[in-house]
């Protein structure tokens, strides 16, 4: 028996973009970390990538990492978040790359790999304009190479950027030239090749383009691979798939209504004031999905004439006028979904997972 809502997944499409991304990557001499922590780290997921030409698999929560680790999953595995104190621990038994932002996370996992006897590599971050984590761009050199030269156990391989996440900073040929410009100034003072982690789904852009700058040779893909989309570029990526994970949703209710309520408006459940305009009566359907399972906004249908209206804690309502179809109880209707909305569904233990059926 189906249980809804539930997300289908097509672990081919997800092989095959990953397999596209790869290729893309290693041509250029980019390794590819596959993020994993957009489908809470679903171990079938996790090894379709790693074995469709992902280098290395990427999360930013610890126990998604030792989830997968524990479980069989092959790595080696990144740590993506900055990591908090009270983990590191756990970082430093069941990680191989990590990415860190102060010198004191540094040199307690420095101690920390010593006490264990643990090969653990290091890349700091750099912000080069996003306003999320990282040492400012002008302070990195003198920073990282104080940092580089005190640790004795662990191993500072590389330095990394994030852009799209916090301020919406795209990346472009200048800030990624900042990172490299880094590189080299780095590398002069410490005599060894370091790496540069500046990739991410909103990079690929430079790839296509041909205008990513030579040297940056990691990028950390999630979104990309897993929806076919970037969400910070505002695109479907063409030569991607984006019929990798569909949300199924069943009707509930079926009627014919006011397109304004009647009465004194207040706010929503969430707080919020919604705006309604005066259609006429229209038909809609409720179905049994809501703010706790998806972000509404990032419903896509892919059956037309249909509009999703609005959402409370476990109930989405749709606007079927314009629709051909003569919906009932019990029907079910499929969506496409952001990577907001994805993100919360995986997440929703009330959303069930099923992969597609060959």
């Amino acid at each position: 028996m189906d249980v809804y809502p539930k997300l289908v997944i097509d672990l081919e499409a997800i092989a095959s973009n990953t397999e596209k991304v790869a290729q893309m990557c290693h041509q250029r001499g980019i390794e590819l970390v596959a993020v994993t922590k957009l489908v809470l780290a679903d171990s079938t997921i996790a090894k379709t990538m790693r074995f469709s030409g992902a280098d290395k698999l990427g999360d930013s929560r610890m126990k998604n990492i030792v989830k997968l680790r524990e479980g069989g999953v092959p790595g080696p595995y990144q740590l993506l978040r900055i990591p908090m104190k009270s983990e590191l621990g756990l970082v430093v038994r069941f990680v191989d790359e990590v990415l860190v932002s102060m010198p004191e996370t540094a040199y307690e996992l420095d101690a920390l790999a010593g006490y264990y006897q643990r090969n653990l590599q290091v890349i700091y971050m750099v912000d080069v304009g996003d306003l999320r984590e990282g040492v400012w761009f002008e302070k990195a050199v003198n920073e990282i190479l104080d940092v580089a030269r005190k640790l004795k156990n662990v191993r500072l391989v590389g330095i990394g950027t994030n852009v799209g996440c916090y301020g919406g900073v795209l990346p472009t040929v200048e800030n990624m030239n900042i990172l490299l410009n880094i590189k080299r100034e780095l590398e002069n003072q410490l005599d060894y090749e370091l790496k540069v982690s500046g990739g991410s789904t909103v990079a690929l852009k430079l790839l296509e383009d041909g205008t990513l700058p030579q040297g940056i040779n990691q990028f950390r893909v999630g979104e990309g691979i897993i929806l076919g989309t970037d969400a910070t570029g505002d695109r479907d990526i063409p030569y991607l798939s984006q019929d990798t994970v569909v949300l199924e949703a069943e009707v509930v209710e079926v009627d014919y209504k006011p397109s304004v309520p009647y009465g004194e408006l207040g706010k929503d459940a969430f707080g919020r004031t919604p705006v309604f305009e005066d259609r006429g009566w229209r038909r809609r359907v409720i179905l049994a999905v809501g703010e706790q399972d998806v972000k509404p906004d990032g419903l896509k249908p892919l059956e037309k004439g249909l509009k999703v209206l609005h959402a409370s804690s476990d109930h989405l309502i749709v606007d079927v006028t314009d629709s051909e179809r003569e919906f009932k109880v019990g029907d079910i209707i499929r969506f496409r979904m952001s990577y907001g909305c994805a993100l919360r569904a995986f997440t929703s233990p009330y959303v069930e997972k099923e992969f597609k059926r060959i």
